[in-house]
């Protein structure tokens, strides 16, 4: 059986390397599997993809598309065209993908135009919002592929709601926390630590890059003074996203608790998250790594695709509202925040039963 695996973008990395591992475990022990892992380019920042093969014990990848950046048209057609070709010089039997961004997409439907199964890890999760990319992305995803990997209970009802067969699904885990399980020993200290001269949970990180939160000056700047204004005096740690350092390069904010950065490699960024006193993002997969971890998030957000890190995590949904930031950082400060827990198969072995699974369908 041979299965490529599609990774494009900063999220798909950590999701994908537990899953290589496992496969090659299998392969030790004699199993016929054999991966292919295909680069389609989607991120082409060394910080936001490059760093991750070295520190996720990646192997390098053995195909890169190379689709580079552009409008969601262009980068779709791209890594469509590149990965069709691909196929149709080398078909594989199976197209494994994860997530929910551009490259996931892609693939699953030059696959599935070839007549080639389609595997999603993370099938099921849903926002209900439209205005995220992302949502469409998972819902062509989820409405031509052949088998699920779901996280949540929630992303099951989803697909039986969508039609999809109860013997397609698999309620497996989470492989984003298995990564972070088998690395959190070796988080890295990042070099802002010293500079700054950070403690443990005696300053804050933040991460802005949804649309709607980035794209309007305005917008950005209101919601960037809410957040500096209610820091107590803690350092503010901003790692940057290439989206929102175009929008921030013309505002000109500065704060003396506000310390904006590059991006961080994932060892590095999850170092400050996991001493951090809180963590203010629009990210989802930053939801999970807190909920494991325990630290305090603030989702600046109108809805989540991970709801169990807000019915059962750390997690709480602000909006987008800046007048809700105050509230939740009185709350915080106050040592109001709920505890949270760990959802259910967010356990470590996320991997081991998605090849197991694979294994026994094809």
């Amino acid at each position: 059986m041979k299965i490529d695996l599609i990774a494009g973008a900063r999220p798909n990395f950590m999701k994908i390397a537990p899953i290589i591992k496992e496969i090659e475990k299998q392969r030790k022990r004699g199993v016929g599997i054999e991966f292919r892992l295909i680069h389609t380019g989607q991120h082409y920042d060394r910080n936001m993809s490059g760093s991750f093969f070295e520190q996720l014990g990646l192997p390098m990848p053995h195909v890169n598309l190379e689709a580079g950046g552009g409008t969601q048209a262009e980068l779709t057609s791209k890594i469509m065209i590149g990965y069709e070709k691909l196929l149709l010089e080398s078909p594989a039997d199976l197209c494994l993908v994860v997530g929910d961004v551009t490259s996931t997409m892609a693939c699953s439907i030059a696959a599935k135009k070839l007549q080639i199964k389609v595997a999603h890890v993370e099938g099921g999760i849903r926002s209900g919002d439209m205005g995220m990319p992302e949502e469409i992305n998972r819902i062509v995803t989820d409405s031509i592929s052949d088998i699920f990997f779901t996280t949540s209970a929630t992303a099951n009802s989803n697909l039986l709601k969508q039609g999809v067969a109860e013997d397609k699904i698999y309620f497996v885990g989470n492989t984003m926390i298995d990564s972070l399980i088998q690395n959190r020993r070796r988080f890295m200290k990042p070099k802002v630590w010293d500079e700054l001269k950070l403690r443990d949970k005696e300053y804050l990180v933040m991460t802005l890059h949804r649309p709607s939160n980035v794209d309007e000056e305005t917008k950005l700047r209101e919601l960037m003074m809410a957040i500096i204004n209610e820091t107590r005096g803690l350092p503010l740690i901003f790692p940057v996203h290439p989206r929102t350092k175009k929008v921030l390069s013309s505002l000109l904010i500065e704060a003396p608790t506000l310390h904006m950065i590059d991006p961080l490699s994932y060892l590095e960024f999850n170092y400050l998250v996991e001493r951090a006193k809180a963590v203010i993002t629009d990210s989802g997969g930053i939801t999970e790594e807190t909920t494991l971890m325990g630290v305090p998030c603030m989702t600046l957000r109108e809805s989540t695709e991970r709801p169990e890190t807000v019915t059962i995590g750390t997690n709480e949904l602000l909006g987008i509202n800046p007048d809700a930031i105050a509230p939740a950082m009185s709350r915080l400060f106050s040592g109001e925040w709920k505890k949270g827990g760990i959802p259910e198969k967010w356990d470590g072995n996320t991997a081991k039963r998605i090849v197991e699974a694979l294994l026994e369908y094809i």
